[in-house]
């Protein structure tokens, strides 16, 4: 028994669902998402309440009924409140600023790094040192994050680097003489 996909989820107010057969639509404020289910797992809507079921009692349709369920979950949320990664850079000299449809990082590296904000994200810098990204999806959200703290992931000596706001870096100490 999944303890995950036996909640039943409520649909915001504001937000419209529908699904049809294995696709699930869903619109609200910040914009409108759809998910394909899997095959082994099934949803129903009645009176404001989503739920998902698996198909049948296969191992396999018992794994995909709480993940689905969370996928789920995540559409209302998108639509609703959205979702949102907060970055931080920490060096001297390391620095970010949006231009346009572009991020443009400096690093230390001998050239500035472009990263080219993808469709549905919106990236926002409110200090040099601060990279707030969001959206309605929440796994582009993470990617993105995950993508730009990837060109320069925090080093264990001195903490340079980019780093997830709250993330504790382990330091090491250096040679002794």
């Amino acid at each position: 028994m999944s303890r995950i996909g036996n909640k039943s989820i409520a649909v915001p107010a504001g937000v419209t669902a529908n699904v049809e057969g294995q696709t699930v639509k869903v619109k609200g404020p910040k914009g409108a998402m759809q998910l394909v289910l899997h095959d082994d797992v099934t949803m129903t809507l009645d009176k404001g309440v989503a739920t998902v079921n698996p198909r049948d009692q296969s191992k396999r349709a018992r794994s995909m009924w709480g993940t689905y369920r969370t996928l789920v979950n995540n559409l209302f949320t998108g639509v609703t409140k959205g979702f949102e990664e907060k970055l931080e850079i920490t060096g001297v000299g390391y620095r970010a600023a949006v231009q346009g449809k572009s991020l443009n990082l400096q690093l230390g590296f001998s050239h500035d790094v472009t990263f080219a904000i993808p469709e549905g994200i919106a990236i926002a810098t409110p200090k040099p040192t601060e990279i707030t990204i969001t959206g309605i999806d929440k796994q582009t959200v993470g990617q993105v994050a995950a993508e730009i703290r990837g060109y320069r992931p925090p080093e264990p000596y001195k903490g340079k680097g980019v780093k997830y706001a709250g993330e504790y870096i382990f330091r090491k100490e250096g040679k002794k003489k």
